[in-house]
């Protein structure tokens, strides 16, 4: 059975949403870092560069298409990275969207792909990596929540709801479990192609004005390797990353 590892050098860490923003960005500096990164996202073009720059740097890294919504496909990856590495010591449940709109708008379709997407996208991938962990006798799961899952916005109603989701599951896997690290990060604006999802034109607007200030990705990429590196008796429950200018 694998041993714990201290640190983050040799550690498998499975990141999904890693073909752009903070995916994309923890999964480079996690490899940096010495970890061997396994990476799921739908866009597998952008997943196969990602890993040959990796590689090309003297990293690990093994990709496989991935749709967070579909249960078999999480499945398989953690099979996968499993197979490839003979453990796993990570799930970083990054994958989100955020099509923010006034309620009035009645964008029904983009509440049920944010409930597909951020919610059972985060339940399936704790599905499938926790009788790994169990099983092994530790790993961590890392859910990405955000500033919206501390507090409600005009427009972000349901995506607010996504993340206050994701910090709730995160808070009670934490307390039913004693062998497995939870984490739960919560970034503030942050550079990314998440902003792209919103349809609503007035929204998008505003959007753009708030984001002025966004933090890099990495700098949310930092937290999660924070949380990562800790000795196996710290568990780091919880982050929030904000931008110094930012009042929100």
């Amino acid at each position: 059975m694998p041993q714990t590892i201290e640190g983050i050098e040799g550690k498998v860490v499975l990141i999904t949403g890693a073909s752009s923003g903070i995916g994309e960005a923890t999964a480079r500096l996690l490899a940096r870092r010495g970890a061997k990164v396994v990476l799921g996202a739908r866009r597998t073009d952008r997943l196969e560069k990602l890993a040959a720059g990796i590689r090309a740097a003297g990293g690990q890294a093994e990709f496989q298409k991935l749709d967070v919504t579909d249960r078999e496909q999480v499945e398989g990856i953690v099979r996968f990275a499993v197979s490839k590495f003979g453990r796993l010591d990570a799930v970083v449940n990054n994958a989100g969207l955020m099509p923010l709109s006034p309620m009035e708008a009645l964008k029904v379709e983009e509440w049920d792909r944010m409930i597909d997407v951020n919610i059972r996208g985060v339940l399936y991938g704790i599905a499938a990596g926790l009788p790994v962990f169990k099983k092994q006798g530790f790993g961590q799961f890392v859910n990405l929540s955000s500033i919206g899952g501390h507090a409600v916005f005009p427009t972000a109603a349901v995506y607010c709801a996504t993340k206050f989701a994701v910090r709730a599951i995160s808070e009670g896997l934490r307390q039913e479990s004693t062998a497995v690290r939870v984490t739960n990060i919560s970034p503030g604006v942050t550079e990314s192609e998440l902003a792209e999802t919103i349809s609503d034109e007035q929204t998008r607007k505003g959007m753009d004005e708030f984001r002025k200030v966004a933090l890099p990705a990495e700098s949310i990429a930092k937290a999660i390797a924070f949380a990562i590196e800790q000795p196996d008796g710290v568990d780091v429950n919880e982050i929030i990353v904000r931008p110094t200018a930012s009042a929100h």
